[in-house]
């Protein structure tokens, strides 16, 4: 299937590692020209020498941004368009990773900075991309925006975690509802435990917590997903790249889970 992505521009937040580099050369791989946005400017510099090695020279640009602060993300987002020539895809991805630093805590032991400082770089910092870009999205009447959040938004367990992701949600439906007249779609991809290079330093830190080898934490995490494994970052930015298709028009506003498929809950 031709996904109709060649000489497309998208913008992908978080994109110099994890999940947000896969989908970056997803997209790449698709024909897309591509802004990678992230703090690191070294971290930054090494992701796209790996992409350009990787085949696609000439297409991909590197931009600094902090996603907590909206001076930083208009002044990358103007470096972004300037440099591609426009945006016609935004793939919001950067966040702290695991909603928090220091690990998950309850709602009663969480301070007022953690939860903050959580919502403030992934549903504000989302919703100030999306400010910066959709007014160029409008005006050349298509677009697609597709927010990363988390099946921790289905989940108790780490409160920040939760409550940033179901951010993330609201936020998705609004903006569906408030520019799907205007071509541009919104989704929310919400990746359950995924392979990424942090694999191996958060199964020894399940394996902690829960007193056992490593090999049992891999084990145990598995057996919660019908596919019996984790997936793959890989896996989950071939999802985000259909949606970023013109290809994916009829879907719109919802969330599309892509963790191999949790064992027992029903959604519907």
């Amino acid at each position: 299937m031709d996904l109709q992505l060649t000489g497309k521009r998208a913008l992908v937040t978080g994109g110099s590692r994890g999940i947000g580099l896969r989908i970056a050369r997803a997209l790449l791989a698709e024909g897309a020209h591509v802004a990678i946005a992230a703090r690191d400017a070294e971290r930054l510099a090494k992701a796209a020498a790996e992409l350009g090695t990787s085949g696609h020279p000439g297409r991909i640009v590197t931009v600094r941004a902090d996603t907590g602060d909206d001076e930083s993300v208009r002044a990358a987002v103007r470096e972004a368009r300037d440099r591609l020539g426009g945006i016609d895809i935004l793939v919001n991805n950067a966040a702290v990773p695991g909603g928090l630093q220091g690990g998950p805590a309850g709602p009663s032991q969480t301070t007022d900075q953690q939860f903050t400082d959580a919502v403030n770089v992934k549903v504000l910092g989302y919703l100030r991309t999306v400010r910066a870009v959709v007014p160029d999205m409008i005006t050349q009447g298509w677009g697609r925006i597709i927010n990363i959040s988390g099946l921790a938004a289905r989940n108790s367990g780490n409160f920040v975690a939760t409550a940033r992701n179901i951010g993330v949600v609201a936020l998705t439906k609004n903006l569906a509802d408030e520019l799907g007249r205007h071509g541009i779609n919104v989704t929310v991809v919400h990746p359950g435990i995924t392979v990424t290079e942090r694999t191996p330093q958060l199964n020894a830190a399940a394996a902690q917590a829960w007193g056992v080898t490593v090999e049992e934490a891999e084990r145990r995490q598995a057996a919660n997903t019908a596919i019996g494994r984790a997936v793959t970052a890989e896996e989950v930015a071939d999802v985000v790249t259909f949606l970023a298709s013109p290809r994916s028009v009829a879907i719109t506003g919802d969330a599309v889970a892509v963790g191999g498929g949790a064992i027992g809950p029903i959604h519907y």
